[in-house]
């Protein structure tokens, strides 16, 4: 059988091949190709870490613990490099607003529902998480998308009416009539909307942000209220989406953040629902049987 066969190519049937996998002993060489074939294997520019030292970025964690914020760190590993102290606040303000609405959202709710069932913080959590997608949890991406659309209609000569008419009949087009980042079930006006659009404001005032998309935002909430003859106020998803596209966040980025942001509501249901106890506990209370609407009662066929 030859060497190719045994797998030894590069060493003899006595070393094991040991030098063809860098593993050869007291060799140089073998070291370096050794160090090669980690490269090769995993490259990564956001961390250097190695026996006794952790760079983020080039930045020691030593230096950053105590100093930078969670936030920052956050935009440090997504970006490379550290936000300004106002960048770092509306990245803030951003995560801190999304992280929980409740039982009615189903993520919170599985969430909680998970914890009834036996299984650890860690479990409910992957659980909850697995369902922020395009319905819940995912319009803050398509929100930013819908902005960078717009954007780059007007940049490329539209006005900013016909940007943003053009914008939304496209979106709708693909996504059907709900606009990401408009409107809410619960709340005619969100709450947490104003004030973000107010900092955002306040960033652009002070030359942080362009305060571009936010103008964009606006025109879009007066296009949809000029079409259905009422208002429909920009909810959470696309208050934050204005923040990530000021920030210069990809827009799925926008949907990785809210699941970073709604993971510490995820968590605390799931931790509060571990002490109250329940034994498997449903969508729906016990007394509420779902509606059937099957066959009616029959027989099994006789032969």
């Amino acid at each position: 059988m030859s060497e190719k066969e045994t797998g030894n190519v590069g060493g003899s049937a006595k070393d094991g091949g040991n030098a063809a996998a860098g593993l050869g002993r007291g060799s140089g060489l073998a070291d370096q190709d050794a160090g090669q074939a980690s490269r090769q294997w995993w490259h990564t520019s956001i961390i250097d870490m190695k026996p006794g030292s952790i760079r983020y970025h080039g930045y020691a964690i030593q230096d950053l613990i105590g100093n930078v914020g969670f936030a920052q760190m956050a935009w440090l590993m997504l970006r490379g490099e550290l936000p300004s102290e106002r960048q770092g606040k509306l990245l803030e303000a951003a995560l801190m607003a999304a992280v929980d609405h409740g039982p009615q959202a189903p993520s919170i709710a599985i969430a909680r529902m998970a914890a009834t069932c036996g299984v650890g913080l860690n479990n409910a959590m992957a659980s909850a998480v697995n369902v922020l997608g395009d319905v819940h949890g995912g319009a803050g991406e398509q929100a930013v998308e819908l902005y960078l659309d717009v954007a780059a209609r007007i940049d490329g000569g539209a006005s900013q009416d016909e940007a943003v008419r053009a914008g939304l009949d496209a979106f709708i087009d693909l996504h059907g009539k709900f606009v990401s980042g408009f409107g809410h079930r619960f709340h005619h006006l969100d709450p947490r909307a104003p004030r973000l659009l107010q900092l955002v404001d306040e960033a652009a005032a002070a030359g942080a942000v362009s305060g571009r998309y936010a103008v964009i935002a606006r025109a879009i909430e007066a296009e949809l209220a000029a079409r259905k003859g009422k208002a429909i106020p920009m909810n959470i998803d696309g208050a934050t989406a204005v923040i990530y596209a000021e920030l210069g966040f990809p827009a799925p980025l926008a949907r990785g953040l809210f699941c970073l942001s709604r993971s510490v509501g995820i968590l605390a249901h799931a931790w509060e629902q571990t002490g109250q106890g329940g034994r498997n506990k449903g969508p729906i209370p016990r007394q509420y049987i779902p509606v059937y609407d099957g066959h009616p009662p029959r027989e099994v066929p006789k032969g």
